[in-house]
């Protein structure tokens, strides 16, 4: 049988050209220049935040449910929505990196503590990056009251869970899925990479989730190079969104200064803009921006640019917005 295009000798690859990966020349380079500009620089403002509303956040379960998204931080948010408690990418470690004593570190501290989430019942991995994939805060989520969440990740990375103890895990390859109480879970492409050390460049697969619920319909990005990948999956999913498209989609918008080692794989916010016009999103959550000093923009550059894009495309707040870190946003149901 032919394997998907996707599928390569020893790894995975990208559907809209290879991903090349960054030489050290490169990567030295950037770094270089970055400290000869003093970037990034101090962001003008912190990342907003305000105490999460955990009795609506707890209370909101069974067949009361509204649906509901809370920013924890970076990429990590609680969608609850088909009766069900989804986390994105948790990551509540002090550091996104392998070593609790260097590595870009929280500038926020999340927006829920792992103690005050609800019982999470699906946790929706993009990819195996330290930002993206926390081996503290999965642990953690693996050991919660009433038993361990499912862990849904990308091709490659159930071993990883069940050597280190957490046992259940569902892995997709793209455009596959999995049924969790009333709602289907597909794991959709993504213009990104994989990595965690130094031997296992492209080895796990990556992407984003497109989550299909009686009351909502939601699509989480995960990391991304902007890309055809988007247009595709609106086309992929016409037939299951005859009445409009996504409700909410998290798109980062964040990470992505200098343009010409981040553009393969980090959207700017203007790219982010056109995912969200691609899907044919309803509304746009903008995350992976406040937390950590990944790249050379501010932290609270993205916002801004968001702000002002916006309104240059004559898009409403409420199409494209961000929230607070700790802050609900509450959706309509989807009829």
């Amino acid at each position: 049988m032919s394997r998907p295009p996707h599928h390569r000798d020893g790894g995975f690859q990208n559907n809209h050209g290879d991903f090349e990966p960054k030489s050290l020349a490169d990567l030295l380079r950037w770094r270089w220049n970055a400290a000869r500009q003093g970037l990034p620089p101090r962001p003008q403002i912190p990342t907003p935040t305000q105490p999460a509303d955990l009795g609506f956040i707890r209370a909101n379960t069974g067949t009361v449910q509204q649906p509901a998204v809370t920013w924890i931080g970076h990429a990590t948010v609680l969608a609850q929505l088909g009766g069900l408690n989804l986390l994105t990418d948790p990551i509540f470690s002090e550091r996104a990196s392998p070593l609790s004593f260097a590595g870009p570190k929280r500038a926020q501290p999340p927006g829920v503590a792992l103690a005050e989430l609800p019982h999470i019942d699906a946790v929706l991995v993009s990819h195996n990056h330290y930002d993206h994939l926390d081996l503290a805060s999965c642990r953690a989520l693996a050991a919660q009251a009433g038993g361990s969440p499912l862990f849904i990740v990308p091709l490659g990375l159930k071993a990883w869970f069940q050597a280190r103890g957490m046992a259940r895990v569902a892995e997709l390859d793209w455009w596959q899925g999995e049924r969790l109480g009333g709602a289907d879970i597909v794991l959709v492409p993504a213009q990104h990479w994989s990595a965690r050390g130094l031997n296992d460049r492209m080895k796990t697969l990556w992407g984003g989730f497109a989550v299909f619920a009686p009351d909502c319909q939601l699509f989480f990005a995960g990391d991304t190079g902007y890309s055809r990948d988007f247009a595709d999956i609106r086309a992929r999913f016409a037939e299951r969104q005859q009445d409009g498209g996504f409700d909410i989609a998290l798109i980062p918008i964040g990470a992505y200064e200098p343009r010409w080692f981040m553009q393969d794989q980090h959207v700017n916010v203007e790219e982010a803009l056109k995912i969200h016009a691609d899907l044919g999103a309803k509304a746009s959550l903008g995350v992976h921006w406040g937390s950590f000093e990944l790249t050379d923009e501010a932290l609270d550059e993205p916002p801004r640019q968001l702000q002002r894009q916006r309104a240059e495309l004559g898009l409403p707040e409420e199409a494209f917005f961000t929230l607070a870190i700790g802050a609900t946003r509450r959706l309509p149901r989807r009829r």
